[in-house]
């Protein structure tokens, strides 16, 4: 069985350990430690979980996730590092493998793209593989709010259509970049973009994302 999941666990933490609990991080308003009390209540904290997708339930988890962060960091990195309690859904190899990772992947790089001297990982082809499959499965949720018809390309031409409409714009770029770009963050995004004018500078603007 595939430990991709695992491996990415495990660069996670590194990364959240290495950088400190103040380090930059790309999602909007939080930093290192507001980063791993997401990932920690996320997997540990189903009553207030639900809030990330669920609106009534979005106070309760800023609440919940506000109290994670005030934690000692170590203690949230480690938690992160030796993964969710046995009862979690999380626990099970299937729903970690699946739930946890592109989820840990693009935290991973919301932590290295956001310092002044971030380069590229090289991801290995089948880790790669593993990423396009997810990105092409979710494809159309993650363009569901994309004003118009939105390709993703591989270098070697496979494609994803991520929503229908004209006209198109294709994006190009390795796996793990088209799931940077199409999880919403664009600026980062070692892309192409190809397609009318206009039509590009929508895309640029659009929050993607699944939820």
């Amino acid at each position: 069985m595939s430990t991709h999941a695992k491996r990415e666990r495990l660069l996670l933490a590194d990364l959240l350990e290495n950088a400190g609990p103040d380090a930059p991080t790309l999602c909007d308003g939080w930093k290192t430690r507001e980063l791993a009390a997401h990932v920690v209540v996320r997997e540990r904290r189903a009553d207030a979980a639900g809030g990330i997708v669920i609106k009534p339930l979005a106070a309760r988890l800023e609440r919940v996730q506000a109290e994670f962060a005030g934690k000692p960091y170590e203690e949230l990195v480690q938690l992160i590092r030796t993964g969710p309690p046995r009862l979690s859904p999380f626990a099970l190899k299937q729903i970690d493998e699946a739930s946890n990772t592109v989820e840990f992947f693009l935290h991973s790089e919301d932590i290295r793209r956001a310092q002044p001297d971030w380069r590229p990982r090289e991801v290995d082809p089948v880790f790669a593989d593993a990423l396009w499959k997810r990105l092409e499965t979710a494809a159309r949720l993650y363009g569901r709010k994309s004003p118009v018809g939105l390709v993703l390309r591989r270098p070697n031409g496979q494609t994803a259509v991520a929503h229908k409409g004209t006209p198109v714009v294709t994006v190009t770029g390795e796996p793990a970049e088209l799931l940077l770009f199409a999880s919403g963050r664009q600026e980062v995004a070692d892309v192409e973009l190809d397609g009318d004018k206009e039509a590009v500078a929508k895309i640029a603007d659009t929050p993607f994302g699944l939820w």
